[in-house]
């Protein structure tokens, strides 16, 4: 795991104490909350519908025992105990006080955490595959290339005023873990015929109120070129992204109206007429921070292990658990265990101080000091020995973090809504919950198998409906809660948008409607197939009929 070194400490001590002035004179009347606002948001403090809430930047969410615990302190101490996981990796802290914030920074700067570009319109924290180094189907390690992104671009002073906010993912995997085509860049590594390593770049993608799949741009880049390829990329877009309408500021827009082919173009005549060497990473400083992520203290361990196996045999919770949250390491004897923050009932992404302080200790003993957040909101202990996991199993299981769901029914994506958001038009945790304690039987989500239900509170579409297999959007009518279901839609490999199934449905008739979905498709289904292969055989018709067959 990367550890940030001494220029980065520094530049997080000075941030904090900068932001420590600047909420004293604010406190103290010295500058208005319109002066305030965009000093505020530049530290990741936003002020919603109850409290201020502040995002904590976890870059390609990686996190260890010690920013874990202190996540938990800061939790406990300033906050009301818990913490919420969000599909960018960042933690919400939802109900701080704003005489605190300096505070809070400091604490986090002593651990490397902060809460630097998690807003404004500057690129953003960066996101990469949460199996990063552990599965064997990667060219490459994506958190060396994350990171250096993340050192190229904080507080990069071109970029720092781009025309919207700007969003990177990595992934080096066959397998995309990242939803690299709904991100502003998706990248992808691989290795060319020839053996060198190369990215493919995609550009363009996004949610929100016109959702896009960024195309691809480039099939080979060297990877020895990515910064200023990176750079040709946002210079086109600062000087062409629309700046008079906060609706079509973002690159995806850019990119379909000037056609992929054209932009492309335009990127290329930028980036050949730019000193590449000026900004392309260094061979010895990539060697740098690829060591920051060497695998250290990995034993030579059989592959199979008796133990896990039988603890399989002797605990059907376990073999369940197993089944769904624990994945194959490519070092032999080794898994990754899925943590899910989905307990059937909670609120989706949720985190307790006390369960935090748990997974700091689990990773700290049993993980390598490793953690990590995926954008599907939920952890990983990425380097478990098979023999430890039915231990790390009961351990999760007393801290009501052992639901064997990942990919399930009840593995729901939500963002927070309208309890806590003020953007948003309605609420999506207690819908969230209402259709999970619906399928609270494992037998009967099991059944089911993978379905991807994504739900967001507002169009903005923190909670990544439009790709969901299920999407739901939160719609206000005339004041009241209304949700528009979208089906087909998917973040992955399969990349789509999903479709809308018709009229909008008040919050009671949501579960039930899910309900009907799944009768369909359990009705339909071949053998072999997921939800969303049904849907995408059989089509729109039988789940609509289902759910509005009453109206007619």
């Amino acid at each position: 795991m990367y550890r940030y070194d001494d220029i980065d400490q520094a530049m997080l001590t000075d941030r904090a104490a900068e932001f420590r002035e600047q909420c004293r004179r604010r406190l103290a009347g010295e500058i208005t909350e319109d002066q305030f606002k965009p000093i505020r948001l530049m530290n990741g403090l936003y002020l919603q519908l109850h409290a201020y809430m502040l995002r904590i930047a976890i870059p390609y969410g990686a996190l260890n025992s010690a920013k874990l615990r202190k996540l938990a302190w800061v939790a406990s101490t300033y906050d009301r105990g818990y913490g919420h996981f969000t599909t960018r990796t960042n933690l919400q802290l939802h109900w701080i006080k704003l005489k605190d914030a300096p505070d809070i920074l400091d604490a986090l700067a002593g651990v490397g955490l902060h809460a630097i570009q998690t807003s404004g319109n500057c690129i953003r924290n960066l996101t990469a595959d949460p199996h990063a180094g552990a599965t064997a189907d990667e060219a490459d390690d994506p958190r060396v290339w994350a990171e250096a992104i993340r050192q190229w671009s904080t507080f990069h002073p071109e970029f720092s005023f781009l025309p919207r906010k700007f969003k990177i993912a990595v992934t080096g995997a066959t397998r995309d873990r990242a939803a690299i085509r709904i991100y502003d860049i998706g990248l992808r590594l691989h290795r060319a015929a020839d053996g060198e390593l190369a990215f493919e770049v995609l550009a363009g993608g996004g949610l929100g109120r016109i959702p896009f799949l960024g195309p691809t741009i480039r099939e080979r880049l060297p990877a020895r070129h990515l910064l200023s390829y990176l750079q040709a990329i946002l210079r086109v877009y600062n000087r062409l992204g629309r700046r008079d309408n906060i609706w079509k500021a973002r690159i995806k827009v850019l990119v379909a109206t000037l056609g992929a082919e054209e932009f492309a173009r335009q990127v290329d005549e930028e980036w050949e007429a730019s000193d590449k060497a000026a900004v392309d990473l260094p061979d010895t400083e990539l060697a740098r921070i690829r060591a920051g992520f060497a695998p250290v203290g990995f034993e030579t361990l059989p592959p199979v292990s008796a133990a896990f196996e039988t603890a399989k045999l002797d605990d059907r919770a376990f073999a369940r658990f197993a089944r769904h949250n624990i994945t194959a390491h490519k070092q032999p004897g080794y898994a990754l265990i899925d943590v899910s923050l989905k307990a059937i009932g909670e609120t989706p992404g949720d985190c307790s101080a006390e369960q935090m302080e748990v997974i700091a200790n689990l990773a700290e003993r049993y993980s390598l000091d490793e953690a990590r957040v995926t954008y599907e909101q939920n952890l990983i202990l990425p380097h478990v020995k098979l023999d430890d996991a039915p231990a790390v199993y009961r351990l999760l299981a007393d801290a009501d973090l052992a639901t064997p769901n990942i990919g399930l029914i009840s593995d729901i994506i939500a963002c927070p809504g309208l309890d806590y958001c003020a953007l948003a038009n309605a609420r999506a945790i207690p819908i969230a919950q209402d259709i999970a304690r619906r399928f609270e039987s494992p037998e009967l989500a099991e059944k089911i198998g993978e379905l991807k239900i994504k739900i967001s509170g507002c169009i903005n579409a923190c909670g990544h409906h439009h790709v969901g297999h299920i999407g739901i959007l939160g719609v206000d009518k005339k004041g009241e809660e209304f949700y528009q279901l979208t089906l087909g839609g998917s973040g992955e490999d399969d990349a789509s948008i999903g479709q809308s199934l018709g009229p909008a449905l008040p919050a009671e008739r949501v579960a039930p409607a899910i309900d009907q979905l799944v009768e369909v498709y359990l009705r339909e289904r071949t053998t072999g197939e997921r939800f969303i292969d049904t849907y995408r055989r059989a089509g729109l018709a039988p789940f609509k009929e289902a759910v509005y067959a009453e109206a007619h």
